[in-house]
């Protein structure tokens, strides 16, 4: 599992304005910022960085959607906060059958893409939470443990009594 990526830009000023746009339907936010480099991330966990660097060469990212809308939205946000077309939203089923995905080109030139991987009625499923019976199982209390009592065994030691075995 990916904890962090770092990605090298050419303007970092225009690069943050890019990916604080295009990221905000995924959730992302701007947590850090230093005079060369800015940490962004979803729910608490700066796991994007930015950098300064002239000389950034392209690469691909990809970014993870709960849903579709949330990738075309991504599309949109992207395109106007400057970037460019590189594939609108849609399913890419040369990948596999619930590829779906968009892809823009930001102002360094980098491919960045959102994708959802999941089908349609899988998403929705996991946007409302668990079903009603998992609900279940959860809210049931543990049952209680039987408490095992301790006695004295040679020289006055305490030992645990497990089950129904002579006392000592």
């Amino acid at each position: 599992m990916i904890d962090h990526v770092t990605l090298r830009v050419r303007d970092l000023a225009a690069a943050k304005a890019f990916y604080l746009t295009a990221l905000a339907p995924l959730g992302y936010k701007l947590g850090m910022e230093f005079p060369d480099g800015a940490g962004l991330g979803a729910g608490g966990k700066l796991d994007f960085w930015l950098v300064q660097d002239p000389e950034a060469r392209p690469q691909h990212l990809a970014f993870s959607s709960p849903d579709r809308a949330s990738v075309a939205a991504f599309y949109t946000a992207a395109l106007a906060a400057g970037g460019r077309d590189n594939g609108p939203a849609g399913l890419r089923a040369e990948y596999h059958p619930n590829y779906y995905g968009a892809f823009v080109f930001d102002p360094s030139g980098h491919n960045v893409e959102a994708v959802c991987h999941q089908p349609p009625a899988a998403a929705k499923k996991i946007a409302k939470g668990p079903t009603r019976s998992a609900r279940k199982v959860a809210a049931k209390k543990p049952t209680k443990a039987k408490k095992k009592s301790m006695v004295k065994g040679p020289k006055g030691l305490a030992k645990r009594r497990m089950g129904k075995g002579p006392k000592g």
